[in-house]
């Protein structure tokens, strides 16, 4: 019998047992979904979705692989956090200078960026130079803008210059998008780290 027959025979069980645990009154009788085929009535029942996720030690049987794959779990145990942080602190600032004139949202951004500093600076100084890449991927992938559109947006095209021109320098590009096909083992992961399988 193959695992995902298992998983269905077992989430079909705890669905009845659930609905039996309850007491019902039944000469009051109680209404379930149903449809009507050939004169049949047939209860239907939705069952939750259940993501089945592959031992990462049966798929990266290979030493080089199994070691590559663990390390973009480190990565992106260490920096998803932080893009979704990112992305929210993205969308709290687009809902606060909604309605601001270009001068006061400059005031706003500069006041807020040097808050963002002071509280993120240690957090990601301790990053390792992967795990910064990483990063710039997460973060597109979180708020569907890379990182230099992002400054470029806030903090405007003469930061966003220096920025890329400076990732340039060490080998990362601020420009980096996150497409799921290509980086699939890292959507994986995320998922993985979502389920709270990793």
């Amino acid at each position: 019998m193959t695992k995902s027959v298992k998983l269905f025979i077992l989430a079909f069980f705890a669905i009845v047992a659930s609905a039996s645990a309850a007491p019902v009154d039944m000469a009051a009788g109680f209404e379930v979904p149903a449809v009507i085929e050939n004169g049949d009535t047939i209860p239907l029942y939705t069952l939750p979705v259940v993501t089945v996720f592959p031992d990462p030690s049966l798929v990266y049987t290979d030493g080089r692989k199994r070691q590559i794959f663990w390390r973009i779990v480190r990565d992106v145990k260490k920096t998803y956090p932080y893009a979704r942080m990112i992305a929210a602190e993205v969308n709290k600032v687009d809902a606060s200078t909604r309605g601001m004139s270009e001068s006061q949202r400059k005031a706003y951004m500069k006041k807020h960026e040097n808050d963002l500093v002071d509280k993120f600076k240690p957090q990601l100084r301790t990053l390792t130079f992967r795990q910064g890449k990483m990063l710039i991927k997460l973060v597109d992938r979180e708020c569907n803008k890379t990182s230099y559109d992002l400054i470029k947006e806030y903090r405007g095209s003469f930061r966003a210059f220096f920025w890329q021109g400076f990732a340039r320098l060490l080998g990362a590009d601020l420009n980096s998008s996150y497409d799921k096909d290509e980086n699939q083992v890292i959507e994986t992961v995320i998922e993985m780290v979502e389920a709270g399988r990793l």
